[in-house]
């Protein structure tokens, strides 16, 4: 049960960065952003996270890196805002699809409780 309610406190940091709903919500998030890179990458290394969500992950890294993409990159703006929104995607679907208690299990460890 503590994992489930420091999961739900954690995703008040992560959802304005994943959902971002207007400047404040990015800006409040910012500063929070290497310990969300943290949570995923050790997410993306546990064993008892699936391979359906490390490949949900994985694919949206790769639409990233990728030279083929829905909106060309010679768009100036859209090209890149296709290239983060295929991300952000990717990495909320990766993070509902892991288990809830090995996600709260991370977070208690980045935060010091474990």
């Amino acid at each position: 049960m503590a994992a489930v309610t420091s999961f739900r406190r954690y995703a008040r940091i992560v959802k304005p960065v994943l959902s971002p709903t207007g400047r404040a919500g990015v800006l409040r998030a910012l500063p929070h952003l290497p310990s969300i890179a943290r949570l995923y990458w050790r997410l993306f290394r546990d064993v008892r996270v699936g391979l359906w969500p490390k490949a949900i992950l994985v694919a949206g890294v790769a639409y990233v890196v990728s030279p083929i993409d829905l909106v060309p990159d010679w768009f100036l703006v859209l090209g890149q805002l296709d290239d983060l929104a295929i991300f952000l995607l990717a990495a909320r679907a990766f993070l509902r699809a892991c288990p809830v208690e090995v996600v709260g299990e991370h977070v208690d460890r980045l935060a010091g409780r474990a």
